[in-house]
């Protein structure tokens, strides 16, 4: 039989070679489904280039909260392409990241004053561990370098967060045994957790810096949720045993959950939290680590060696950080908490129809977030497929499908979204 090759003539000509060069994420390159080529985007639409629409589901791994080209982000960056696009952090600093700093700080609880930024959700995790070692070696305590870390938790790609992210099972165990080791507990949602992690915290509380968590929703290790209770015994546990508590809010920040910072719904300040995700609505990247006083000023010294030793090339990137300000201007003064409101309103109704089926585990809801937990999911590129067949992208990773549109997707959008998932659903076997 012939080769059909209609499909390759509608690919344009930097597809085909490119693809010859490229490392692509998360995927075996033998047996995954090739990329769809993009030529354009829009609101909540990807255009590729054989002239098809798909309705984006999850937000470019949930970072477009407003939506693609969003016309006040776009504008600030090419104004501030025109006057400086980058300049080193070291011995120099711009107004973008200084105005930014100082927003994040007024917009987060408690004294969380103090920003540190990097360009990637991972490197403000390693970050974030770093700071918590050297506050205790800072104050005289080498040998605190263990973490606390979740079951299930996710954390980032680099060494440092993958260690403190789900090895057993999770897309790290491949690294099982390899990586530094920290402690990796139950999330105390039940008594007889919470007092299992206070004894653990007893026996090696001289050896641990801190403890990290994904407060409220556990991301890309499953989509799994925990009540803000959890976050309340997690930082009684840490001030009891005196360990820095961490909140890695790269995913849920900035009105993902329902609030505009998971930790708001708990009404708990961490001692650190790393945001990045939805800083700069998904247009450049950019991540933050943000300390309280309590930490910074054990950096505070007239000893050299006490500073921080650290810096990216291109921390506080000059169109980055301008972005992140317009990003920030939208949420001043665009009703995105509601928008986010409507949306968790809307999956409940629209993902509900999946809990009689067949192979579901579970539907949950938490904000912008919908999750349809299946029992597995034998197939995935196939499934992906369906969804590429369908007019929508949705991209399931293990036994999870889920959705975390833009905030600013129509109703109709969010309709067709939630109509693909049931009709997918359905259909598998």
């Amino acid at each position: 039989m012939a080769e059909d090759t209609s499909k390759k003539s509608e690919a344009p000509d930097w597809y085909a070679g490119g693809l010859e060069h490229v490392w692509l994420p998360y995927a075996q390159m033998k047996t995954s489904s090739p990329p769809l080529p993009v030529v354009r985007t829009q609101g909540s639409r990807i255009v590729l280039a054989d002239g098809r629409e798909l309705i984006d589901g999850i937000a470019s791994w949930w970072t477009a909260c407003h939506g693609y080209n969003q016309a006040h982000i776009r504008h600030a960056v090419a104004r501030q392409l025109k006057q400086m696009p980058h300049v080193m952090f070291g011995g120099l600093a711009h107004e973008q990241a200084l105005r930014l700093a100082q927003r994040l700080a007024a917009m987060l609880p408690g004294d969380l004053t103090r920003v540190f930024f990097s360009d990637s959700g991972s490197v403000a995790v390693e970050v974030a561990m770093k700071m918590a070692v050297q506050y205790w070696i800072n104050r005289g305590e080498r040998g605190r370098s263990q973490f606390v870390a979740c079951k299930g938790g996710y954390h980032g790609d680099t060494t440092g967060a993958m260690a403190v992210s789900n090895t057993e099972d999770g897309m790290h165990a491949l690294f099982a045994g390899l990586l530094p080791k920290h402690h990796i507990v139950d999330l105390p949602d039940n008594a007889q957790r919470l007092a299992a992690l206070d004894a653990l915290l007893a026996q090696h509380a001289g050896d641990i810096a801190g403890i990290i968590v994904e407060p409220l929703v556990q991301g890309a290790g499953g989509m799994t949720f925990h009540d803000a209770s959890v976050l309340q015994r997690l930082r009684a546990l840490a001030d009891r045993h005196d360990l820095l508590l961490i909140f890695d809010e790269i995913f849920t920040g900035f009105g993902r959950t329902g609030s505009m910072f998971a930790c708001e719904a708990a009404e708990v300040t961490p001692d650190i939290i790393t945001l990045s995700k939805a800083l700069t609505g998904g247009t450049l990247p950019l991540a933050a680590t943000i300390a309280t006083r309590k930490v910074f000023d054990a950096f505070w010294s007239d000893d050299p060696a006490n500073a921080l030793m650290h810096g990216p090339s291109y921390m506080a990137n000059a169109l980055a950080c301008a972005a992140a300000n317009a990003s920030l201007d939208l949420f001043a003064r665009e009703p995105r908490l509601q928008q986010v409101a409507t949306i968790a309103s809307a999956l409940l109704h629209g993902l509900a129809p999946c809990r009689s089926m067949a192979g579901v585990k579970d539907v949950r809801v938490q904000g912008a977030i919908g999750v349809v937990e299946m029992e597995r999911i034998a197939d995935l590129n196939a499934v992906r497929a369906r969804f590429i067949e369908e007019g929508v992208f949705v991209r399931p990773f293990g036994n999870v499908i889920y959705l975390t549109p833009a905030f600013t997707i129509s109703a109709d959008e969010l309709t067709m979204l939630t109509d693909a998932v049931v009709k997918v659903v359905r259909s598998l076997p």
